[in-house]
C-alpha cells in the first residue's frame, strides 16, 4: 500500500470510528475493499424506505491482510446481526499473492468473525467479473493479473469456505455479466470498478438477502 493510500484509509478509518460511537448495534453490515465500498446501498435502503438499518464499512484498496487488522473498527464496534463481505479482489490483483494465502486470510477472518459474535450471520459474496476490453490504460496490466479465470477460480474457493464456516454464499453476477462473461462495459467505470448503474442491477438480488 501506498503511502498516499496508507493516508487515505486511515482518515475512512477515524471517520468509521466516530459514526460507530452513535451507530445501532445489531444491524446490518456490508464491509470489505473498494467494491464495497463503492457500493451505496445505504443510500438505495433509504431511497426506497426499506424497514432496515444497513451500514457500510468498506475501504478502498484493502487486501484480506489488512481487513484482517481492523476487524474492530469495521466490524466488532457494530456487533452486526448480519454481515455481507467482499474482501480479496485486491489480493487477486496482485501476483505476489497467491489464491489459496487469501483464502488462508478470509478463513481467519471468518473464524475470528464467528468467535467475536457466534450469533451472526454471514454472507460472502462472489467477486464481480472484470471487463479487460473496457479497460482504460491505467486498469490493462492489472486486468492481465486479475482476470475472470483468476476470479472464476477464487469464486470456487470462496463456496468452499462459506460452506465450511455455514455461510450463505451470494453470486448475483448474472446481471452483471455479458455473453463472453466479462464485465457489461455499460456497467464499469474503466474495467473493474462497477458505476451506480452497475449496483443498481443487483440491488433487488442482494435485497433478497437482506430483507431476509
Amino acid at each position: 500500500m501506498t503511502p498516499e493510500l496508507k493516508k487515505e484509509t486511515d482518515r475512512k478509518l477515524e471517520i468509521y470510528r466516530r459514526k460507530n460511537q452513535t451507530a445501532e448495534k445489531k444491524q446490518i453490515l456490508f464491509v470489505g475493499s473498494s467494491l464495497m465500498e463503492m457500493f451505496p446501498i445505504e443510500e438505495f435502503v433509504q431511497e426506497r424506505n426499506l424497514p432496515v438499518t444497513v451500514y457500510n464499512r468498506g475501504v478502498g484498496g484493502y487486501k484480506t491482510e489488512d481487513l484482517m487488522q481492523v476487524l474492530d473498527i469495521c466490524v466488532y464496534d457494530l456487533a452486526p446481526s448480519r454481515i455481507f463481505i467482499n474482501i480479496g479482489t485486491n489480493d487477486l490483483s496482485d501476483p505476489d499473492i497467491s489464491i489459496a494465502q487469501m483464502i488462508a486470510n478470509y478463513d481467519w477472518i471468518l473464524t475470528d468473525i464467528q468467535e467475536h459474535l457466534p450469533e451472526t450471520e454471514l454472507y460472502l459474496m462472489a467477486y464481480y467479473p472484470v471487463n479487460p476490453k473496457a479497460a482504460s490504460e491505467e486498469m490493462k496490466a492489472c486486468l492481465q493479473i486479475r482476470t475472470n479465470a483468476k476470479i472464476a477460480e477464487a469464486n470456487r474457493e470462496v463456496e468452499k469456505l462459506a460452506e465450511k464456516h455455514h455461510a450463505e454464499y451470494i453470486n448475483v453476477n448474472a446481471p452483471l455479466t455479458d455473453g463472453e462473461g466479462n464485465l457489461k462495459a455499460e456497467y464499469t467505470l474503466e474495467g473493474m470498478h462497477i458505476n451506480r448503474e452497475g449496483y443498481l442491477a443487483v440491488l433487488d438480488d442482494v435485497l433478497k438477502y437482506v430483507m431476509e
